[in-house]
């Protein structure tokens, strides 16, 4: 076997390698009534987009294929079972006005009320597409462009944590994570038409 020297890695080593922090995550707000003044303090069209640099810190999701076991004369044999996806997971930096963080709890509102424990603000809790919203997350290069793209689809808030405040907490800005439940990912390289494809850089 031939010995590999650093050269050989280098030359392997395309663009330097992806950097974690050149990312760019996009949220789509189901409708207007939820994003309210989140929209137009972040740049969103009629409460469509939450823009990315809201966003702290996402990730490039992941998916399973659970093994199926079928045991045969004392050895087992192991076939691809169904495909899950995990929760997905953002965290978010908190602005002085509570746009963002007042649009998520428009959001939960929307699918449960706090008080009347119904679907308000327009939603349809019994029609999918009312109350849920697809996410783009995007790996950049160090040249800003996009090297490599994903998409929620059918994603909306399961959990919106709470924000810790403490006389202790100096030179610090707040900030929140928010869980969501998706249906599927889909990415640059396995897209399915019928989504729209992705968001150019």
């Amino acid at each position: 076997m031939a010995t590999l020297r650093i050269d050989d890695f280098k030359s392997a080593f395309v663009g330097g390698g992806a950097r974690a922090n050149l990312f760019r995550c996009r949220l789509y707000w189901p409708n207007a009534a939820i994003a309210g003044d989140a929209d137009q303090q972040y740049g969103a069209q009629n409460g469509e987009l939450l823009q990315s640099f809201m966003i702290k810190s996402a990730s490039l999701p992941g998916s399973t294929i659970q093994a199926v076991e079928v045991p045969f004369r004392g050895r087992t044999l192991k076939v691809s079972g169904d495909r899950t996806f995990d929760d997905y997971s953002v965290t978010v930096v908190n602005d002085n006005n509570f746009a963002v963080r007042s649009a998520f709890e428009r959001w939960h509102d929307a699918i449960s009320g706090n008080v009347s424990n119904v679907s308000e603000r327009g939603l349809d809790s019994a029609r999918f597409d009312t109350y849920t919203a697809n996410i783009d997350v995007e790996q950049l290069g160090r040249d800003g462009k996009v090297i490599k793209a994903y998409k929620m689809i059918g994603a909306f808030p399961t959990t919106v944590d709470p924000i810790e405040v403490s006389y202790d907490s100096a030179d610090t800005i707040e900030e929140f994570g928010v869980t969501f439940a998706f249906q599927w990912w889909e990415s640059d390289t396995v897209a399915q038409p019928t989504t729209g494809g992705f968001p150019t850089p």
